[in-house]
């Protein structure tokens, strides 16, 4: 199994891009994740993770995901090889994301300043609002 679930706080607003040959979109994004135990020095330690999005999630992550913003992030792991300018091999391991979701409290996440509501739920890929005064859809 190749999973990974990170939850952590953007360190900077995404980058969006468009692929020249498919057109499809492309969402590149950080992530500051704080490590479970603190060290000896009763510090807890933080790690930093470059993540990709395609498709329509990176539509979703350009739009609603901002700076300092708390979300949880699943997908895969893959590693890639070339060989670069001067002949020598290249290694890089990416964090493609597959299901993203926020982490913040509601409060948080209601308002991006431009009166737009963020979604507060995603089915199969498929973003619906679900405030407090709908029922449920299951």
């Amino acid at each position: 199994m190749n999973k990974f679930q990170f939850m952590g706080r953007l360190t900077r607003d995404p980058e969006n891009r468009v692929l020249p040959n498919t057109g499809s979109q492309v969402t590149n994004f950080s992530l500051a994740v704080n490590r479970r135990f603190a060290d000896q020095n009763g510090e807890r330690k933080t790690d930093f993770f470059n993540l990709t999005a395609f498709g329509k999630l990176a539509e979703f992550c350009s739009k609603y995901y901002r700076k300092g913003q708390q979300v949880l992030v699943e997908g895969r792991i893959q590693n890639r090889t070339w060989d670069d300018q001067n002949g020598q091999k290249r290694y890089a391991t990416d964090f493609i994301v597959e299901n993203a979701y926020f982490a913040d409290s509601r409060r948080e996440n209601e308002s991006f300043g431009n009166g737009e509501v963020a979604p507060s739920s995603s089915i199969d890929g498929e973003f619906i609002t679900i405030d407090d005064t709908d029922d449920l859809p299951f």
